[in-house]
């Protein structure tokens, strides 16, 4: 494998690879800052995890989970680099790869896997797919493509997320590229790197979802071919055999989410003490270290002890994780192996029902599911009336106009050069927001508050 091509350091929008930084940061570290100030991140700080609107400040939110998922895969990446430069020093020399790359770029990628993630968590994707599925919103697409309605009427915070870090607003700045992240940051990044036809939904885990729109169809493709990713057959349709390292972003967000929404269970009273630290123990499956009993007595709050099973139970999984990509990475990169590898470890079996406990006990709570459901009012209603301010003319849309932020609709203008444009900018307009804003924007404009 040609790790030179696979840690490709040419940024998005210019044409050759930047100069070595001139301060002590790698070019993965450079991309990590670039995501961390931006705008977008910045909102995930209230995003749904779990729990929308959570009225306790410990509740994880979009922000401190991608900041967790990138600590671990920053761990995990340092392992696996590590590694690899000891099995071929020579070689990673010669190339100008250090172990700290990997770690940088993992981080990074990480630290945005969330960032297209709309309002109100995954059913808020749902809301922003049954728009376009029925009534006004499906009106709107009638005469778009196949490929253009599917973006639309299956809608994937991945996809966005791609769009986020790729692609330049023509209102904002003329100059392209986005972020302007490196090809290899945004090649690990793309957990799904394919288009959203043919339909998603695979067993095989890099199919599950899709990973671009077909506005950034053509950028996906130039990544794609700048660091080396195996085309895969999809007849017209682009798509690739995922990155290596994208299964370590992958991993990261498994292992935070599972471990960590267990924890936040508790906290909310959801779950109880005995099953979460009986789950945690069942994934020591080599057996229990034996300093944890006596670590345990010393700690006298039970949240507190929660906190130091969970901080044991990820460090185990980063090396179970860590030992399974360097074992399978010859058929992770020619596309044979294509799983979770959280599920192909020792601890897979325990951490799927781990899930199912979860989903049941947690993500499915009465004051969860509540919120979910106002929050398919909502961005309806968000998606309803700020594509009407596009394309109807006089009265109140007018008005409407003027609260579309000009980085999305610049004064005077009338379109986006087409309408899967427009439709799409005004999407991630909406997607964009956190819960609160969109609640408190939604309430405005109905009248419910001023």
């Amino acid at each position: 494998m040609d790790w030179k091509k696979l840690l490709n350091t040419t940024r998005l929008g210019k044409t050759a690879t930047d100069p070595d930084a001139e301060d002590s940061r790698n070019h993965f570290a450079r991309d990590f800052d670039r995501i961390i100030f931006s705008t977008p991140f910045r909102r995930m700080q209230a995003k749904t995890q779990v729990v929308p609107l959570p009225g306790m400040d410990f509740i994880h939110t979009r922000l401190t989970h991608s900041l967790e998922a990138s600590s671990i895969g920053r761990s995990i990446g340092r392992l696996v680099g590590l590694a690899l430069y000891e099995r071929d020093r020579d070689y990673f020399h010669a190339i100008n790869i250090r172990p700290a790359d990997f770690e940088s770029v993992i981080a990074a990628a990480c630290i945005a896997h969330d960032i297209g993630n709309p309002p109100f968590g995954h059913s808020g994707e749902k809301a922003i797919s049954e728009f376009y599925l029925q009534g006004y919103g499906a009106d709107l697409i009638a005469d778009l493509t196949p490929w253009q309605q599917a973006d639309l009427t299956n809608f994937e915070g991945n996809a966005l997320g791609f769009r986020i870090l790729s692609h330049s607003l023509p209102a904002q700045t003329s100059v392209s590229g986005g972020l302007g992240l490196t090809h290899a940051c945004l090649a690990v990044f793309m957990k799904y790197p394919k288009a959203a036809v043919p339909q998603v939904g695979s067993p095989v885990a890099s199919e599950k979802k899709y990973g671009f729109f077909q506005s950034e169809a053509e950028t996906a493709t130039t990544i794609a071919e700048s660091v080396g990713l195996v085309p895969k057959d999809f007849g017209k349709y682009p798509g690739w055999h995922r990155h290596p390292l994208a299964f370590l972003v992958e991993a990261a967000d498994d292992i935070g989410y599972l471990i960590i929404d267990l924890e936040d269970g508790y906290k909310r009273g959801s779950v109880d003490y005995d099953q979460v630290r009986d789950y945690y123990f069942t994934l020591f499956s080599d057996g229990i270290p034996a300093d944890i009993d006596g670590k345990l007595r010393q700690i006298h709050d039970p949240r507190e002890q929660i906190g130091y099973l969970r901080a044991r139970v990820i460090n185990h999984l980063i090396g179970r994780i860590s030992d399974k990509f360097l074992a399978e990475l010859p058929s992770l990169v020619s596309g044979e192996f294509d799983q979770a590898l959280i599920g192909a470890i020792p601890e897979g079996a325990i951490l799927g029902e781990i899930k199912q406990y979860s989903t049941e006990k947690i993500y499915n709570a009465s004051d969860i599911v509540e919120v979910e459901v106002a929050g398919y009012e909502i961005l309806n209603g968000l998606l309803e009336i700020f594509t009407k301010a596009l394309f109807e003319k006089g009265g109140r849309y007018q008005k409407v106009r003027r609260l579309i932020p000009g980085q999305y609709l610049a004064p005077g203008r009338d379109n986006f050069g087409d309408r899967y444009q427009a439709l799409l900018t005004i999407t991630q307009f909406v997607a964009g927001m956190t819960d609160s804003y969109a609640v408190e924007l939604f309430r405005k404009i109905r009248g419910v508050s001023l």
